[in-house]
């Protein structure tokens, strides 16, 4: 079956994190672990104007800033399919919203995603959002914490049952407000592994999504753009 990138609620961001299946992932060793969020006080050039979602999409990474091997997908609408959370207390109190997206359904924002060297196995997203600093703050909370609230869970999608599980992972120190976790996600006798590290710097919040590797690779340079004035 096909795999598409596990990603949290507004497609980088939600609790559907499987729409097919794939090879087995070795885990990232978790043995750095640290508690999130982290509050940095760094410096942010986006600290007082919301963004529209046009200079958003200018913030984006691209083929050029990823390096050779890198290919664009292409953009598909988002799915919202009928999602019930079973062993999550914390997710199922979020109800469908959380598991669709509409709890960060932010209206100003820009995503791009990726395939390394032709693999779907090999994915990186890139999802940006602009809004006040306390939207972002508490929304993008609320839905990781509910996450890594619980070690393992169930997903079912029509006839779909997902085994999930969720662990916070050390964030790096980087903009205002730091959260990151790796999901294991089980169906179909195939296990795999996504990474998600959400960053905010001011009024903007970056969400890189995707292979373990491919995310810690391209992360500083992802938020790092988001402060490039255009």
């Amino acid at each position: 079956m096909r795999r598409s990138t596990t990603i949290l609620a507004l497609s980088a961001l939600s609790i559907l994190a499987l729409t097919g299946c794939s090879r087995s992932t070795k885990p990232t060793d978790l043995s750095a672990a640290s508690s999130t969020p982290a509050h940095r006080g760094g410096p942010s050039a986006s600290a007082s104007a919301t963004f529209s979602s046009a200079a958003l999409n200018e913030r984006l990474l691209n083929e050029s800033d990823l390096g050779e091997g890198y290919t664009r997908k292409p953009q598909t609408a988002d799915r919202h399919n009928d999602v019930t959370v079973i062993g999550c207390p914390a997710l199922e109190k979020l109800g469908s919203d959380a598991a669709t997206g509409a709890t960060l359904d932010f209206t100003r924002k820009a995503k791009a995603s990726f395939t390394y060297a032709g693999s779907t196995s090999s994915e990186v997203s890139e999802e940006l959002y602009s809004d006040s600093a306390t939207k972002l703050s508490n929304r993008i909370g609320k839905v990781f914490n509910a996450m890594v609230s619980c070690p393992s869970y169930r997903v079912i999608s029509g006839s779909t049952t997902i085994d999930m599980g969720t662990q916070k992972t050390a964030v790096p120190d980087l903009g205002d407000e730091q959260w990151s976790q790796l999901l294991t996600y089980s169906a179909g006798g195939q296990r795999s592994v996504v990474k998600q590290t959400a960053i905010r710097s001011g009024n903007i919040l970056v969400i890189v999504s995707g292979s373990p590797d491919l995310v810690d690779a391209h992360l500083d340079e992802a938020v790092a753009k988001t402060r490039t004035a255009r």
